[in-house]
């Protein structure tokens, strides 16, 4: 509950990362069964990846008014996708073992257009066999929970985020946003051509912000943190994978915490339509496979590991919403692209905010603006804004 008594809005953010996804899976199970849920109001759900699937399941079933099917939605998936029948463990452990020795270079690697393509159709089965996809429409009037899922236009490289109330989500979105190059050719739609959403938004979180929520709970699947430096070709390669997944979150989470930042120096006026969002992290610990096996053991479909996994995600999650950890920035120039980024989404959203001039200039953090240093697309979003320099309001306090 919020502090004012009423159900506080939380949006959840699903991070891809494959097999080791089982997790999120753990944990929005626990967080539905246990009741904890019932405190709150989930007003958008995004993922990407193995991340898109399990949002996309538990979205499905608040939609349908039965939060209390979102566990079995996703217990059921996750037992469909394990390897379970003898070729299926023949063809992970294969999968598994090429991967890990494509990192010392001792296995070639192999084209997916130059491989039977049978597992993408057989995912877009598993996908159909889970959900109705024709009973999905889009949410044009915004009545029902949003629903965001990252992918990257192979072509054009701009980043896509599916969204629930002007797309139609359909299997082939998901498989867009699980499209691993190396594993699956791209997926083409009348839109675009996609590959995963690991080289996009690892997961959509600022979109987010349009559902108006006062908490985003991530639940992060590649660890922040490592314990020692990786030596070997297998621990680089894990840890590179885990750095690349993260720099897209957090360069969405440190914007989330600029404008939570300028609101609470006043920059920022509250209450149009704008609010201080806490973002809370829930993150998977390292594995033991992923000790062993590196990256590639995000790839692997073992029964036990992916019930593992599942277990570990219903453990963490068992600390009420307000336990989890606050995602902390680290301290950082300003980049001026921020405010134009926000300046793009206040138009969008029709809210107005008092002139941050120390973030409009183009120059370095903490200088006087130079009249004449945007770019004219720039200068016109000010003005729209009415935060150029002629609207002669007060000027906000240098960043610390």
């Amino acid at each position: 509950m919020g502090h004012d008594g009423r159900r506080s809005r939380v949006a959840i953010a699903c991070q891809g990362g494959g097999s080791h996804t089982a997790f999120t899976a753990g944990v929005l199970k626990r967080l539905f069964d246990s009741g904890e849920m019932a405190r709150h109001d989930v007003v958008g759900l995004s993922g990407t990846s193995g991340g898109a699937v399990c949002a996309l399941l538990a979205w499905s079933a608040l939609v349908e008014g039965t939060p209390d099917r979102v566990g079995s939605r996703l217990t059921d998936f996750w037992a469909a996708n394990s390897a379970t029948t003898p070729l299926q463990r023949l063809v992970n452990s294969w999968v598994v073992g090429t991967s890990t020795l494509q990192n010392f270079g001792t296995a070639p690697a192999v084209s997916p257009y130059d491989t039977p393509t049978v597992a993408l159709a057989q995912f877009r089965d598993l996908l159909s066999s889970q959900l109705d996809f024709d009973r999905v429409d889009v949410d044009v009037r915004a009545q029902l929970p949003m629903l965001l899922i990252g992918a990257v236009d192979v072509l054009s490289g701009e980043f896509r985020a599916f969204n629930s109330r002007r797309d139609r989500i359909t299997p082939d979105t998901v498989l867009a946003s699980a499209a691993i190059p190396n594993l699956f050719p791209a997926v083409r739609t009348d839109e675009g051509t996609y590959w995963d959403g690991l080289f996009s938004q690892n997961p959509p979180v600022r979109e987010l912000l349009d559902t108006r929520p006062d908490e985003i709970w991530v639940i992060q699947i590649n660890p922040k943190e490592t314990e020692s430096e990786p030596t070997t070709l297998v621990e680089i390669a894990d840890r590179r994978n885990e750095l690349a997944g993260n720099l897209s979150l957090y360069q969405e989470l440190h914007f989330i915490e600029e404008l939570n930042r300028l609101l609470d120096q006043g920059v920022l006026a509250a209450g149009d339509g704008h609010g201080h969002v806490v973002v809370r992290i829930i993150e998977l610990s390292r594995t033991r496979a992923s000790r062993l096996w590196g990256a590639a053991s995000k790839l692997d479909r073992e029964p036990g590991f992916l019930r593992e996994l599942i277990e570990q995600g219903g453990r963490i999650a068992r600390k009420p919403g307000g336990e989890h950890k606050r995602f902390q920035p680290a301290r950082r120039h300003r980049c001026p692209g921020q405010l134009f980024h926000y300046a793009e989404h206040v138009l969008r959203c029709g809210r107005t905010a008092q002139p941050p001039h120390r973030f409009c200039a183009g120059v370095l953090p903490g200088a006087d603006p130079v009249p004449g240093r945007q770019e004219p697309t720039q200068r016109r979003l000010l003005d729209r804004l009415h935060l150029g320099p002629q609207a002669g309001q007060r000027r906000p306090p240098h960043p610390p």
